[in-house]
């Protein structure tokens, strides 16, 4: 298999259009529609933040850093080849990110409203993704059709249904993946070339999990503790907390945040107007950029009793204001509703507080139950 700059400048060359995007609020239905390519930019790595730092202040949190350094170095094939860059206003660290990287790429900002509730957010929010097909089809020189929509829709919405099948088994004791595997196929998701061929592949997955069920395999022993993950994007490169919470012992049987399962658990209405239930769909996404954001306190509480999880774990990037001020307010409906067991982490991609840590997790797994 040849590298992803090989790769995707080969698909280039067929005259296939690249979009890339920093979040799960980009609707990537259109992008699909559209006959191009959609990869996530979201950087999770340590490596490019010393890049990102000559421009952007050190306390920044990282993903932003992280993300800013592989744009500006051409070292992520993913940001080099895309023809256009669809952004978001999650944060105003991602704002001015986006307003410096505007000056060598071509992007376009969705501009967030401040809830999810009013039906004047959702008016709004229906006008961004309107204004948003239009420069697809002008910058991708293409026409984004009705039909083309309702079979993305189609497409998309079967590998979230694929997804909800395979966190179906985490609810199992014993858990038969560990939390760490569970994220290397949900991160997997964000790099796919050939749709059909990635539902395919987790079809195949499905079954294997499947027999190793019914051969009574397993990544942990029956009774393990069980921990639900929550908080700021936490993909492959940046998940020494989820690592951390196993090697202790603890098994990891949901990843609630939008590098999990959040982008997965609401589908896009197949019965509606693709444009509209698009764009339903997408803003219903409970991020902390949501104020307030109850979809995300109610479902974390029905995610504790439908996994049965012994606790919850909060991580949040230094420098992400919005996920560490909402920690305070999780924290209270979580106590109120069951007094379910909390752990907040704040830390950033570097390895100096694995130890730190370490301690901790220890010590609140030996509190809970």
């Amino acid at each position: 298999m040849s590298d992803p700059f090989t790769m995707l400048k080969n698909v280039k060359e067929t005259g296939k259009k690249v979009v890339g995007f920093y979040c799960v609020y980009a609707p990537q239905e259109l992008v699909l529609a559209a006959d191009a390519l959609g990869f996530s930019l979201c950087a999770t790595k340590e490596e490019p933040i010393a890049d990102g730092e000559k421009t952007l202040p050190r306390n920044f949190c990282p993903l932003i850093k992280s993300s800013y350094g592989f744009a500006v170095t051409d070292k992520c094939p993913y940001f080099l080849h895309s023809d256009i860059i669809i952004g978001e206003t999650t944060c105003d660290g991602k704002k001015k990110m986006f307003e410096l990287m505007s000056q060598f790429k071509r992007v376009h900002v969705m501009k967030m409203p401040q809830s999810y509730s009013d039906d004047s957010d959702k008016q709004y929010w229906l006008a961004e993704v309107k204004k948003l097909k239009g420069i697809l089809e002008d910058e991708l020189q293409t026409e984004i059709t009705e039909d083309n929509m309702a079979q993305a829709i189609k497409v998309l919405n079967n590998e979230r249904r694929l997804m909800q099948q395979l966190s179906e088994f985490m609810k199992l004791d014993p858990v038969p993946l560990s939390g760490q595997d569970f994220l290397k196929l949900l991160w997997g998701r964000n790099f796919v070339v050939d749709r059909g061929e990635f539902a395919a592949q987790i079809h195949d997955i499905i079954n294997d999990v499947k027999d190793s069920v019914a051969k009574g395999e397993s990544a942990f022993p029956q009774g393990a503790k069980r921990i639900i993950v929550t908080g700021v994007p936490t993909g492959m490169g940046a998940e020494k907390v989820i690592k951390i919470i196993e090697d202790c012992g603890a098994a990891v049987v949901y990843i609630e945040n939008c590098s999990g399962m959040k982008q997965f658990v609401t589908l896009v209405d197949e019965n509606q107007p693709p444009l509209a239930a698009i764009a339903e769909k997408y803003l219903s996404t409970p991020c902390s950029c949501m104020s307030p954001n109850p979809i995300r306190m109610d479902n974390m509480v029905k995610l504790v009793e439908e996994y049965r999880a012994d606790g919850v774990v909060d991580i949040v990037w230094q420098g992400c204001h919005t996920y560490n001020v909402e920690s305070r307010v999780l924290k209270e409906h979580l106590k109120k509703n069951g007094n379910i067991p909390y752990l907040h982490v704040e830390t950033d991609y570097s390895q100096g507080d694995v130890e730190q840590i370490k301690t901790r997790v220890q010590a609140f797994l030996e509190m809970v139950n």
